[in-house]
């Protein structure tokens, strides 16, 4: 099993825009894009990447807005991979 962030290892999360759930297991974020095509752009690219880390997203896609919401299930809260797939999806928005 992975183990859980720390309230340190959260924070730099928090600070690039993520929020965190009141219970504390998940983070959440709003990406919006110019157009659906760049928002499904996005989340494709991010599927590939999810995949390569076993580790996958909730999200849900309207037009160009996509609501992520990162946990890591078996450990009940968040984890290096929330942490790796968070930063990675903040990369490839930026592009």
């Amino acid at each position: 099993m992975t183990d859980k962030l720390t309230q340190n290892e959260i924070a730099p999360l928090l600070s690039a825009g993520w929020i965190l759930a009141e219970d504390g297991d998940a983070i959440t974020k709003t990406f919006t894009f110019k157009n659906f095509v760049q928002a499904f752009g996005w989340m494709t690219q991010v599927a590939i990447h999810a995949e390569k880390l076993n580790h996958h997203p909730e999200w849900s896609n309207v037009y160009k807005t996509v609501e992520v919401a990162l946990t890591t299930h078996d450990a009940d809260g968040l984890t290096a991979l929330d942490a790796k797939l968070a930063q990675r999806m903040d990369e490839l928005a930026e592009r």
